[in-house]
């Protein structure tokens, strides 16, 4: 799940319902901007001015500490255009935004980190398409691999917004130091540390993958990163788009591989339990043993920087930090995983369409990444706004034309699959359910 994931992004469930960005005038009264739209602050924004009073709603799966910071990222905005943003972030997005559209109450916008649900709706005639001014702000700042997944029978949608790169394997620095260990550079140095930490009395593992009605899409990454070292790109793009089985063997032997450390009782689940205990464990709280030292390691993407408490530091001899997810086949060199979600709008109010655009640009992506914790593939995000290292490093992987990228298989698979039964079947297979058995109902469960 991507998300920013999915997804899937907040240490503490509290709802953010109707947290509106007031467009709180500043000065006497215009209508972009009491006074203020004139001035020299808002000069970057007088493209997007004229839809003064007007109100736009946003609705997403970004909660908490993450969605104040998002409404942070375009109060700017607000107060220069006089368009109202009405924010509403949703643990249970993915299956809400489908009872509003069938409602007849959809968003203006959404930010969906499936391009599999994001094509399911506009094959439904859902969406609308983007405008122009959006198309060619999106095409000018991402690359063509990123609009092609809000791309629909050749009609674009939106533009990415957040990303992340989710083959990271978060640690203490100091445990590392404690103990003489060394970061793992190769797939074998991971398990020979892993049963290092074992033997010493360490569960070298923390993992957790509920996420209410998501649950289970931390292990749908596990599934993917590992593939993506064990098979070559295009077996990838084969089984995400069903050009091979879902149950074929060389998935199966990657689930297996994943299960050496998700289902081994020796490596997890520290600071919670046993196996078992990973299905009930929060995402957001899966790594946070590492700072008690009760584990090692926790595989969690970029965006995990944003579920550390505030006082920590994260830096190479800080509290937290995180290594690559080592390569298993040399052969098939550092591939990444990764992810994001995407605006697309369910109206084509003028006003609507501002924000879309705005949130297209590298002014917005600057704006955003300022306030800390945040990546995009935005081309104008300029790394030096970045100050988290594990998210420059993202940024620059992003941005790097030889990275080797694929985005998050099961946000790419039709939802009844990857928002649905892979997320489910990865719950039971945590549980003790067969691999076999997990992947053939997943398999059963491809639209046909």
């Amino acid at each position: 799940m991507a998300v920013f994931a999915r997804p899937r992004q907040a240490l503490v469930i509290a709802g953010a319902l109707g947290l509106a960005i007031s467009a709180t005038a500043c000065g006497t009264g215009d209508n972009d901007g009491s006074g203020k739209a004139d001035s020299p602050e808002c000069a970057a924004y007088q493209k997007y001015q004229g839809h003064g009073g007007a109100e736009v709603s946003i609705y997403a799966s970004i909660r908490d500490a993450e969605a104040d910071l998002l409404e942070q990222s375009w109060e700017q905005f607000a107060e220069c255009t006089g368009i109202e943003i009405d924010y509403e972030g949703s643990g249970e997005f993915e299956a809400q935004l489908q009872v509003r559209v069938d409602g007849g109450n959809a968003p203006d916008i959404a930010f969906v980190p499936q391009p599999g649900l994001l094509s399911r709706f506009a094959q439904a005639g859902k969406l609308k398409p983007a405008s122009a001014e959006t198309k060619a702000m999106a095409e000018e700042n991402y690359a063509a691999d990123w609009l092609k997944y809000s791309t629909v029978a050749g009609q674009f949608y939106g533009a990415p917004l957040g990303s992340n790169v989710k083959s990271f394997v978060w640690y203490s620095p100091k445990m590392f130091q404690e103990q003489g260990w060394t970061v793992p550079t190769t797939w074998d140095d991971l398990i020979k540390l892993s049963d290092s930490a074992a033997a010493g009395g360490i569960k070298p593992w923390c993992v957790g993958i509920e996420s209410g009605d998501a649950t289970g899409w931390p292990a749908t990454d596990w599934i993917e990163d590992v593939l993506l070292r064990t098979q070559t790109p295009e077996v990838y793009d084969q089984w995400t788009t069903h050009g091979m089985p879902f149950n074929d063997q060389r998935v199966v032997d990657a689930v297996d591989r994943a299960g050496t450390i998700l289902r081994n009782e020796k490596y997890v689940n520290g600071g919670y339990g046993g196996v078992k205990s990973i299905a009930t464990t929060s995402f957001q709280e899966g790594g946070l043993p590492i700072l008690q030292g009760e584990c090692a390691l926790h595989r969690q993407a970029s965006f995990y920087a944003n579920q550390w408490p505030a006082d920590s530091r994260v830096a190479e001899d800080g509290d937290v930090f995180a290594f690559y997810f080592p390569a298993i086949d040399p052969s098939k060199g550092k591939p990444v995983l990764g992810g994001g979600e995407f605006t697309v709008a369910f109206d084509d109010r003028p006003e609507v369409q501002a924000v879309q655009t705005y949130l297209a640009s590298g002014e917005y992506a600057n704006s955003r990444a300022k306030l800390g914790n945040w990546v995009s593939a935005n081309r104008k995000l300029d790394v030096a706004n970045v100050a988290n290292p594990i998210d420059k490093l993202s940024v620059e992987i992003l941005q790097d034309e030889s990275t080797v990228f694929r985005f998050d298989g099961s946000d790419l698979m039709p939802a009844a699959v990857g928002a649905g039964t892979f997320w489910k079947e990865m719950v039971s297979w945590i549980s003790g359910k067969d691999t076999k058995a997990a992947l053939d109902a997943i398999e059963s469960s491809w639209p046909r």
